[in-house]
């Protein structure tokens, strides 16, 4: 899969949810590789600050992007959006301190970026697969998120709201193109015994009963009911009838949980890599949210590269006998025992290193290594195999190499382990030069890793 960003901009206009200013944010097409960038274009020098968790500087009431004193809040939804829809680059412009809280849902964001189109870029998609069981827990919250192996990205929340109208309640994200229609209209909702405290600590500004679910569940006075929708510009409600007072009535029974899980979509978007693997929340708020994505960061950087998945039961791409075809390596040189993955600019192939290789005689004798120079060349023959099978009579060409740099050597490479090579092309190949970007792993570790140029020559 490749990248994507929108074919075009759009903007969406409205109050924010705390300032209650009136605000325009611009979503923009951006480049490969940009990811998701903010810019207050209301300040000088008009500042970007990157959309990653750890640039999150606040979460008591949304999520609070910071660079310096510069800040941006409420973002989540729109970021929830371009996550969802599988959007990798976007520049967004907004000229305040938050963005619009429209609705209290991200369905004008979906709307708007289907209607503008999504452009497919040239640089592959950057997935990052889960591989083990990963957790972060508050235990003094009772929070905790949860992301287990999976083949596709999907999220489950459950949340208890200690609340006779929405006490325990669960909502399911099983596939990602389900967020349009399943979880972008759920709207975020707050209680009318929290309302008061917000608005004290200068929060909720342009919080009304259109762009949010106001829970009414225990009874105060008529007076300071009507105190408190003045305080929002609402109209007044009957004190004695409890249950929920926005103007729109809940689209589904499970909204409000459904809008935790739209939060969740939002915050994992600060991780700055597309995930496969099921999440798991309980209680999820946005600082556990924040800690969960700084977390997945960590194991990012951990694995900056990661592992080729690899099946042995599965039949390969290309077996001994036909990789002999291609390269004129014969023992005790060839080094490539099997390709298991094969694109137009990448290969995946397989070596498995046995006690009874000839250079374990000498290198070392007591202590069996094998020697880095044979690690590069074999990541050159799973080049050579991408290149030379592009070619008419692939075994009437020959692979050179021409320039060996960025060798780095990371741990030893010893009788039993299984080599998995992956090289890719870093760019077309040109009058039969091409060069290329390889790694090798044992298990999940890169061990040795190196960008080569090859030429591939006509053998007389």
């Amino acid at each position: 899969m490749k990248q994507k960003t929108l074919k075009g901009s759009f903007s969406l206009c409205g109050k924010g949810l705390h300032t209650g200013l009136s605000l325009t944010v611009t979503f923009n097409p951006a480049g490969e590789n940009t990811g998701y960038k903010i810019q207050r274009i209301d300040l000088d020098g008009m500042p970007v600050i990157d959309a990653i968790a750890e640039n999150v500087v606040d979460t008591q009431r949304g999520t609070v992007l910071g660079k310096g004193d510069i800040r941006v809040s409420t973002v989540e939804h729109g970021l929830a959006a371009l996550y969802a829809l599988g959007i990798d680059n976007c520049l967004i412009q907004v000229n305040g301190p938050e963005f619009p809280i429209l609705d209290g849902s991200a369905i004008q964001y979906v709307e708007r970026i289907k209607e503008v189109g999504i452009e497919e870029q040239n640089a592959p998609k950057d997935w990052y697969i889960i591989r083990k069981k990963i957790e972060v827990r508050d235990e003094t919250t009772g929070s905790c998120i949860t992301i287990l192996p999976d083949e596709e990205f999907s999220l489950t929340a459950m949340c208890s709201f200690n609340s006779k109208f929405i006490n325990s309640q669960f909502a399911s994200l099983d596939k990602a193109e389900h967020f349009t229609t399943e979880i972008a209209p759920a709207r975020t909702f707050v209680f009318v015994r929290d309302i008061e405290p917000l608005l004290k600590a200068n929060l909720i500004k342009g919080g009304d009963l259109d762009n949010a679910i106001v829970i009414y569940e225990k009874q105060i006075s008529q007076e300071q009911l009507d105190k408190l929708a003045d305080m929002i510009q609402a109209p007044h409600h009957d004190a004695s009838e409890l249950g929920y007072i926005q103007n729109k009535a809940l689209v589904w029974e499970n909204e409000c949980t459904r809008h935790k899980l739209l939060d969740i979509v939002g915050d994992l978007a600060l991780i700055g890599k597309p995930i496969k693997g099921r999440i798991i929340a309980t209680r999820p708020g946005h600082t556990i949210n924040n800690k969960f994505a700084r977390q997945m960061r960590k194991e990012i950087r951990k694995h900056d590269v990661q592992a080729p998945i690899y099946d042995p039961n599965e039949a390969p791409i290309m077996d001994v006998n036909r990789i002999r075809e291609l390269l004129p390596h014969r023992y005790p040189m060839q080094l490539v025992d099997k390709v298991i993955a094969l694109g137009a600019t990448s290969i995946v192939g397989v070596k498995n290193i046995t006690s009874n290789e000839p250079f374990f005689q000498g290198h070392f004798p007591q202590e069996p290594v094998m020697p880095g120079v044979l690690q590069i060349e074999a990541m050159a023959q799973c080049g050579g195999l991408l290149v030379l099978n592009t070619v008419e009579e692939p075994e009437r060409w020959s692979t050179y190499f021409m320039r060996i740099d960025d060798v780095k050597f990371r741990q030893k490479v010893v009788p039993g382990d299984t080599l998995i090579f992956k090289v890719d092309l870093l760019a077309p190949v040109r009058h039969g030069i091409s060069s290329m970007r390889g790694y090798v792993f044992v298990g999940d570790h890169v061990v040795s890793e190196a960008t080569f140029t090859a030429q591939i020559v006509k053998n007389k």
